[in-house]
C-alpha cells in the first residue's frame, strides 16, 4: 500500500486535522495545539477543543479544506478512499497509516507525531512497548470475538484487536478467516464451541444484557473497546485492563 509520508514540519508549529480517534488522542497528548479539527467520534481527551468535521467515513471535505491543515492524518481501515481522494484532489497532504498488529502500531504512531512536529518519541510510547513485552498470558484460551450484531460480525484475520488478544493467550477462531471482518450466522458462532466469547463495548456497545446470552455455556469478557482497538496512549494500561477482564471472566 503506499501512502505520502507527510511534511517535514520541524521547526514549525503544523496545523493537523485528525480522522482517526486513536492518533487524535496520541497527538492531543504528545503535541498540544497542533490540531486544529477532529472527527466527531474523536473522544479523547475529553477537553478537546477543536473544530469537529463529521463522522470517520462521512467527513466534511470543505470544512477540512477551510482549516488549511498542513497534514491529515487518516487510517486504511477507518477511513474510505474515496474521501481521503477528494480530500487529496483539494490539495491536502493525508499521511494514511497501516495497523494491523502492535508491532506496526507502535511504528505508525512514531512516525505519524514526528509528522505532526513532536520534537522527541514520547514517554507513553516506551511505556505501552515496556508494559506488552513484560505480558505473560495467565492462560489459554480459545475465543469468538464479535464487533457488531444484526448482523453478526467478528474478528478474523490479520486485525489490531486480535494480535493484542493473541499476546493476552487467547486464540481467535476466526484469525484464519479469509476476511478480516467476516460476517457469520449466530448459530456457526455457537458451533465452533469457544471458551470465551470477547465483547468490546465499541463499535458495537455490548454490555451485560446484550451480547453474553447468545452465546450460552460460553464464559463472557466485557471489554473497554478503547483498551483493545485503539493505538495510542490506552496502550500503556492496555495489558492491565484486558487481562482483568479476562481473568474475571475466566473464574
Amino acid at each position: 500500500m503506499t501512502t505520502r509520508p507527510g511534511p517535514s514540519l520541524r521547526g514549525a508549529v503544523p496545523r493537523v486535522v485528525s480522522l482517526v480517534p486513536s492518533l487524535t488522542e496520541a497527538v492531543a497528548v504528545t503535541a498540544p495545539g497542533v490540531l486544529v479539527g477532529a472527527t466527531d467520534w474523536c473522544s479523547h481527551p475529553a477537553d478537546l477543543g477543536v473544530a469537529r468535521i463529521g463522522g470517520t467515513k462521512n467527513p466534511d471535505v470543505p470544512a477540512i479544506t477551510a482549516l488549511r491543515p498542513d497534514v491529515v492524518l487518516a487510517n486504511e481501515e477507518e477511513n474510505r478512499a474515496p474521501d481521503l481522494a477528494e480530500l487529496r484532489a483539494a490539495g491536502l497532504d493525508v499521511l494514511v497509516t497501516e495497523i494491523r498488529t502492535l508491532d506496526q502500531g507502535l511504528r505508525e504512531l512514531e512516525r505519524v507525531l514526528a509528522a505532526c512536529g513532536a520534537p522527541r518519541r514520547p514517554r507513553w510510547l516506551d511505556e505501552a512497548e515496556a508494559a506488552w513485552d513484560a505480558v505473560t498470558p495467565e492462560g489459554t484460551y480459545t475465543a469468538v470475538v464479535p464487533i457488531w450484531r444484526r448482523p453478526w460480525m467478528v474478528l478474523g484475520r490479520d486485525t489490531f484487536a486480535g494480535d493484542l488478544l493473541a499476546r493476552l493467550g487467547v486464540r481467535n477462531l476466526y484469525a484464519e478467516h479469509p476476511e478480516r471482518y467476516p460476517r457469520l450466522p449466530l448459530d456457526e458462532l455457537r458451533a465452533v464451541a469457544p471458551d470465551l466469547v470477547v465483547l468490546p463495548d465499541e463499535p458495537y456497545r455490548f454490555t451485560r444484557d446484550d451480547g453474553p446470552e447468545a452465546f450460552p455455556g460460553a464464559a463472557a469478557a466485557l471489554v473497554d473497546g478503547r483498551h483493545l482497538t485503539w493505538y495510542g496512549p490506552s496502550l500503556v494500561a492496555a495489558p492491565r485492563v484486558l487481562t482483568r477482564a479476562l481473568r474475571a471472566a475466566s473464574r
